[in-house]
């Protein structure tokens, strides 16, 4: 889906994303390891400078991550390739409207978090939209910060 502006997307959306970084790292507390679910380039998986991985299942953008970054490998978000209780602190910026599957990848964040230090971000316009907010309540509690294109859902407590 993203291969034809991983080459710009950085260009194209680097600002827009540190914009709602800073939103999360006034909300979350940041400790590592961090997961970053659908990380593409990797600017939010190094942003805080704590120990971090971030996965994407688009190569052509963890390519252009990669010219930047070591820490970031092609997985997917509903089958995540690590441990029980592996992450401190789990975000996805922006991406959870392509994952295929919400409710696994719902399922796979609180399988592998320690804490409740998660922070997912999610396009206003976006269709599915309702959805994920329905998704998000069975499995989290959770206050929601409005941003100019993202709605940051902020992970109060698992369930």
């Amino acid at each position: 889906m993203y291969n034809h502006i991983a080459p710009s997307y950085n260009t194209l959306h680097k600002e827009e994303q540190l914009k709602k970084l800073t939103i999360i790292k006034k909300h979350i507390k940041l400790l590592p390891p961090l997961l970053d679910l659908g990380c593409g380039t990797g600017i939010s998986t190094n942003y805080f400078k704590i120990k971090s991985t971030g996965i994407d299942n688009c190569k052509a953008m963890l390519r252009e991550g990669k010219k930047h970054y070591n820490n970031l490998i092609y997985a997917h978000a509903e089958k995540l390739p690590f441990k029980d209780k592996s992450f401190s602190t789990i975000i996805s910026v922006t991406a959870f409207h392509n994952f295929s599957n919400m409710e696994l990848a719902l399922k796979e964040i609180k399988r592998v978090s320690k804490t409740n230090n998660i922070a997912i971000s999610f396009l206003k316009k976006s269709k599915k939209l309702q959805d994920f907010r329905t998704l998000l309540k069975k499995y989290y509690k959770f206050k929601e910060i409005e941003e100019n294109k993202d709605i940051i859902f902020i992970i109060t407590k698992i369930l």
